[in-house]
């Protein structure tokens, strides 16, 4: 199914496309410039605006916003992108997404694959869809740096060097501080933020050669707020967004490689098996989003071929500013998510995690185990 373009998202109406539509239009400079040329230099246009001279200057400050807002993205996109322009020949790129067997994943991997490229899903579960000739799986752990340098050993022997690499793998417990053992915050973060160093050891210095490339890390809104029974969640994402930041930085500064491009992700509340029984209690505001609009918004970034950050929902962007909030809001609205987890019974590829370290400290090679679940918030 291709990429949805539509005014009403899939979600339905919530505020989604009301803020779209107000930045396509009052937000727009493009289309509020005309207005403000003819109101500043037409004999009309001046007559009208000392007549209603309060609507013309709320009408002038919406316009230097709306300026502002434009020029401020697209100075932030030059300086994301090195001020330079890359070539991407899609049928040429392989894409490389970990947790891609279902969910957020998978359709990312059929929206990549209809555009012609090839995509190697690297997962422990098996695909649960209908893959065509482009879409090659290969049963992979990527906590472990043996099992994942071999696979990708394999990888480049028969599809290729890999250009684009998403990681989307993510786990979560769902459990109280107190609650979390040790093991349930090493499994966190050994799926959530140290395979994101593995994959990226194994594939991105290829990409630096070339000096072409994207690298996509999909962290979460969690990583701007954290609410009871998600610390160690929100603790791993806060730690990909750094990985995000730190990648994007070296880059430039270490590798000499501007031209690969890095995409970080801050996605809501997604309809997913990991976070069943989750409470959304701002569904206008801040809509359960389909697994499709979520692979939507990162295939859309992608096909740029260009650095960036894909938030959605819309009003999510606001969660980027709770750490600059008073201690009365920020403080008040952590307590008031304590109604989210509270019927959560989310998806647990792996549920003894006793045994599950047991065998890996077991194995001839303490690095083995047998884990990688689709990031599916």
């Amino acid at each position: 199914m291709p990429i949805h373009n539509g005014l009403i998202p899939r979600e339905g109406f919530t505020a989604d496309p009301v803020f779209k539509l107000l930045a396509r239009t009052a937000l727009n400079p493009v289309l509020l410039l005309p207005v403000y040329l003819l109101a500043k230099f037409t004999k009309k246009g001046e007559d009208l605006s000392i007549l209603h001279r309060t609507a013309f200057i709320r009408f002038k400050a919406l316009f230097y916003i709306a300026l502002a807002r434009y020029l401020s993205k697209k100075v932030s996109d030059g300086v994301a992108n090195g001020w330079s322009s890359d070539k991407y020949n899609w049928r040429e790129e392989i894409a490389v997404v970990t947790g891609g067997a279902g969910g957020i994943g998978g359709h990312v991997v059929k929206l990549l694959a209809e555009r012609g490229m090839q995509v190697v899903v690297l997962d422990i579960q098996p695909l649960t869809y209908e893959a065509g000739p482009r879409v090659h799986y290969f049963k992979c752990d990527i906590t472990s740096t043996t099992s994942l340098a071999e696979v990708a050993k394999e990888i480049r022997a028969k599809v290729g060097e890999p250009t684009i690499l998403i990681n989307n793998a993510g786990v979560a417990r769902g459990k109280t501080i107190l609650e979390t053992s040790e093991r349930d915050l090493k499994f966190t973060f050994d799926v959530n933020v140290f395979a994101h160093y593995n994959t990226v050891k194994e594939f991105l210095p290829s990409m630096i050669r070339k000096n072409h490339g994207i690298v996509v890390t999909v962290a979460s809104v969690a990583s701007w707020l954290t609410v009871p029974n998600m610390v160690d969640y929100a603790m791993s994402k806060t730690a990909a967004n750094a990985f995000h930041e730190g990648l994007s930085a070296e880059l430039k500064t270490r590798y000499n490689a501007p031209k690969v491009r890095t995409i970080v992700v801050n996605q809501g509340y997604t309809k997913t098996p990991l976070f069943s029984g989750y409470h959304n209690s701002s569904p206008f505001l801040v809509p359960t989003l389909e697994p499709e609009t979520v692979a939507d918004a990162i295939c859309r970034q992608i096909f740029t071929g260009r650095s960036g950050q894909v938030i959605a929902p819309t009003f999510a962007k606001v969660l980027q500013l709770v750490q600059a909030m008073p201690h009365w809001y920020s403080y008040a609205l952590r307590a008031k998510g304590q109604n989210i987890m509270t019927n959560w019974n989310g998806r647990q590829v792996v549920e003894d995690l006793d045994s599950y370290y047991a065998d890996k400290e077991k194995a001839p090679n303490p690095e083995e185990s047998t884990v990688l679940v689709p990031e599916e918030n």
